[in-house]
C-alpha cells in the first residue's frame, strides 16, 4: 500500500505560502504558512499534521492490542503533542484516556506501552516518544 500528499509552496520561506492536498483529498489545497506554523497564522503546519498522524495511528493500534487481549474499548482518546525545538522535532507526548470494560490498570499499562513501541507512525519517528495514560 502506497499512501501520497502533495505540498506547493512559493516565494521564500518566511513571506511565502503553500498548500497541501492528501491523496483522499481530506485536504485539498489546505494553506500552509511560516506564520501557521510558527505563530498563529492560520492554515495547518507539519507539526500539527504529525501530531494527528500519530495520535490517530497510536489509537488504532492500541485498539488492536486491546482487542488481542480480549478487550474492546468502548472508547479511546488520544491528544498527541509534537515539540518543535530548534528546528528539530524532539518529543512526541500522547495523552491517552480510554474506558474498557473488564481491563485491570496493568494490562492496561501494558497495552499503552506496547501500541507506544508498535504502531507503524511510531516506529518511523527518530524522537523520545512518552505517554500519559489515564483509565476512565
Amino acid at each position: 500500500m502506497i499512501r501520497n500528499a502533495t505540498a506547493v509552496w512559493n516565494g521564500s520561506g518566511k513571506e511565502g505560502s503553500g498548500h497541501l492536498t492528501t491523496q483522499s483529498t481530506t485536504l485539498n489545497q489546505t494553506q500552509y504558512s511560516f506564520n501557521s506554523r510558527f505563530a498563529e497564522g492560520v492554515g495547518t503546519n507539519p507539526e500539527e499534521l504529525v501530531a494527528a498522524a500519530h495520535a490517530g495511528c497510536f489509537t488504532m493500534k492500541l485498539s488492536f492490542v486491546l482487542g488481542a487481549a480480549g478487550f474492546t474499548p468502548e472508547s479511546i482518546e488520544t491528544k498527541c503533542e509534537i515539540t518543535l525545538d530548534n528546528g528539530a522535532i524532539t518529543l512526541s507526548h500522547l495523552i491517552v484516556k480510554a474506558t474498557i470494560p473488564g481491563i485491570d490498570a496493568a494490562t492496561f499499562e501494558a497495552s499503552v506501552k506496547d501500541a507506544e513501541a508498535n504502531c507503524p507512525i511510531s516506529k518511523l519517528y527518530n524522537t523520545t516518544i512518552t505517554t500519559e495514560a489515564t483509565l476512565l
